[in-house]
């Protein structure tokens, strides 16, 4: 466990099994739904459905080259996020700041962690993510934090409802990389 001196404690830590449920109910409420909607990471007008479920989250809480961060503040969890180790990149993933604490400066302080991480304990060179590539606000934001668009789509796994109930027809997964300094 590591402290960020930014305001009230912060602390971040890996993932266990045990973590699995609050893990859930986080990224549920900062991408579905009525209570996504009080962020601005909400994907509620284009995707139904789940986001995550469990068995998904368990997977990457314990696939080898692979973590999921958790970010708390006095014990409780208010962001996570995925990152798996590939050889010289780092995949950056399932990032999920609680609603109603987006828009403060957390979700850059959570980043910048994992990019530490990725740098610093693994080695890598860059961190990569995918996004929709219809979410242009929020490709916008990663690219004020130095990211940048490839161009290199992956389609949206239309039918697998474990990704979610697309509303619209048009979403593809679009790849953003940045270098680790």
């Amino acid at each position: 466990m590591y402290a960020v001196l930014t305001g009230p404690t912060l602390t971040f830590r890996d993932a266990t099994p045990a973590d699995v449920p609050e893990i859930v109910a986080l990224v549920e409420s900062a991408y579905r739904g009525d209570t996504s909607r009080t962020g601005w990471t909400t994907e509620a007008d284009i995707l139904d459905g789940q986001r995550t479920d469990p068995d998904g989250v368990r997977e990457v809480v314990e696939r080898p080259d692979s973590r999921l961060l958790l970010a708390e503040r006095d014990g409780v969890l208010i962001a996570c996020c995925q990152l798996e180790h590939r050889g010289e990149a780092c995949y950056f993933g399932m990032f999920a700041v609680r609603p109603g604490l987006q828009g403060g400066g957390l979700g850059k302080v959570v980043m910048a962690e994992a990019e530490r991480i990725g740098r610093e304990e693994w080695g890598a060179t860059t961190m990569e993510m995918t996004v929709i590539s219809v979410r242009d606000e929020l490709i916008a934001f990663y690219e004020r934090r130095g990211y940048r668009r490839t161009g290199e789509l992956s389609p949206f796994p239309y039918g697998d409802e474990r990704f979610g109930l697309p509303q619209r027809d048009d979403l593809a997964f679009e790849r953003l990389v940045k270098t680790l300094g």
